[in-house]
């Protein structure tokens, strides 16, 4: 029902713009604070997304999940994943579940205000198990990809099946699915610009998730580093910088650049494994620390002013709303409630600033003996990493203060000395984690033994 009025809402609130942007979004996978070139340009080989960030907008605090499938979900439907019971953990092979049929996708809310086209080239990891979870069900009328994540780089498999699809069918190519991801997407955009109306592209890479698998030829630009989990994961995102090169070059060569916003961010850190992938942040992948929820972001949209660095906080539940409204749809007359804002007044230069408001990160994926939490309000950050916490204080939790404007890195733990500021946020988690819904997503493990996948990840009708 909500599915419905929501798209009867956009259908029906004013097209305010008369120019509809195209939409690009780029997603990396495990990539790290530290991991592109704009941070780290004596190491990293990201030409391309150095122009695509020097022509644009550097987002120098964007923030994710700790996670992928809940930063896929949030930002598709700019909504907290907790709302509808899938933060907890990712979307494992052999769990049937999915993005829920009554969260409304920005690709079905775009197919409302005249995009006819809309594309995903890369990872789902949103659901599989039943159609109303694949893409091609969420708004999408292009899929070129994978359903889970972590598949062979080569052979396309997952659980040794092949994992590799053109909409609903199996897809028997050759090549480094990072290569075939950016000439997929090239060859969408030429085509979707041949067209009258405005198109979705949303390239979710799998790239730089393990495995740890690239062609020779990217290593050579990292023979200096001795580790060799960081040199291969390192050429991978060479790999995909090059990729994206090409995507660009698709969005110059079609005439319209001018008219595309490109939007390019991680879906959460580097894991720890990756020497020097998120310095000087602390943490990484599955923590709520900064160096879990604080990635490279940036986008591009020639009728904003490029070449900024923005600090302001800024969430992946923002990217929805902001598309909806660079779209024509007035998201403030929708009845479902989102979570995001639209950054368009602060990216365009209207406004200054971004109204003052809490950003939350959850991770449970472990089970309810190893979650993490954190919240940030105003300049505090609160990190909470342990038992469960939606009964409130009990044994076992280790909680921690940080002054985020001061000490960026997290270094200084001042929840001692603070004692009224850690229990007001400590008070704003508890009312979080109880957003979540008792049929939520279970801890990642569950039901994986004895799981055989399915003939080439074709599900049974």
């Amino acid at each position: 029902m909500i599915r419905l009025v929501f798209a009867f809402l956009c259908f029906c609130t004013a097209v305010k713009a008369t120019e509809q942007p195209n939409v690009v979004i780029i997603l990396a996978d495990d990539l790290g604070w530290n991991s592109v070139g704009w941070h780290n340009r004596e190491v990293m080989k990201t030409p391309n997304l150095d122009r695509l960030c020097a022509e644009g907008i550097e987002l120098d605090r964007f923030y994710v999940s700790p996670m992928c499938s809940p930063t896929r979900a949030g930002l598709l439907t700019g909504r907290y994943p907790i709302r509808y019971g899938r933060a907890r953990a990712v979307i494992s092979p052999w769990r049937e579940v999915g993005l829920p049929a009554s969260e409304t996708t920005l690709a079905e809310a775009l197919s409302e205000v005249g995009y006819e086209r809309r594309g995903i080239f890369g990872k789902w990891h949103l659901g599989h198990w039943k159609r109303e979870w694949q893409p091609n069900s969420r708004g999408f009328t292009d899929f070129v990809g994978c359903y889970n994540g972590a598949i062979d780089y080569f052979t396309r498999e997952r659980d040794g099946e092949l994992d590799w699809h053109r909409n609903d069918e199996p897809l028997q190519v050759d090549g480094y699915i990072t290569e075939l991801t950016g000439q997929d997407a090239s060859a969408f955009i030429r085509e979707a610009a041949k067209g009258e109306a405005p198109y979705l592209c949303y390239i979710p890479f799998n790239a730089p998730h393990n495995p740890n698998q690239v062609p020779e030829k990217y290593l050579e630009h990292y023979k200096g580093i001795e580790h060799k989990n960081t040199q291969i994961h390192f050429a991978m995102i060479t790999a995909m910088d090059e990729a994206i090169g090409q995507i660009l070059e698709a969005i110059e060569d079609t005439g319209e650049a001018d008219d595309t916003i490109v939007w390019f961010f991680s879906d959460n850190g580097a894991h720890h494994s990756i020497k020097g992938g998120n310095a000087p942040l602390n943490g990484g992948k599955l923590t709520t620390y900064e160096g879990g929820v604080r990635v490279p972001a940036c986008v591009r949209y020639p009728k904003w002013d490029g070449g900024r660095k923005l600090s302001q906080r800024m969430v992946y539940t923002d990217i929805a709303p902001t598309v909806l409204e660079l779209a024509g749809v007035d998201t403030g007359a929708l009845e479902l409630s989102l979570d995001g804002v639209d950054l368009g007044g602060v990216l365009s230069g209207r406004e200054e600033t971004i109204p003052e408001r809490d950003l939350y990160f959850y991770h449970g994926q472990p089970g309810r003996d190893k979650e993490c939490y954190s919240v940030i309000s105003g300049d505090w950050k609160l990190v909470i990493n342990g038992p469960d916490i939606v009964s409130g204080r009990i044994e076992g939790q280790r909680v921690e203060l940080f002054k985020l404007d001061s000490d960026p890195n997290e270094s200084e733990d001042l929840a001692s000395v603070n004692p009224e500021t850690t229990e007001r946020l400590f008070g704003k988690l508890v009312t979080f984690r109880r957003l979540q819904p008792e049929d939520s997503i279970p801890p990642y493990l569950i039901g994986a033994e004895g799981f055989v996948a399915p003939k080439d990840w074709l599900i049974a009708e």
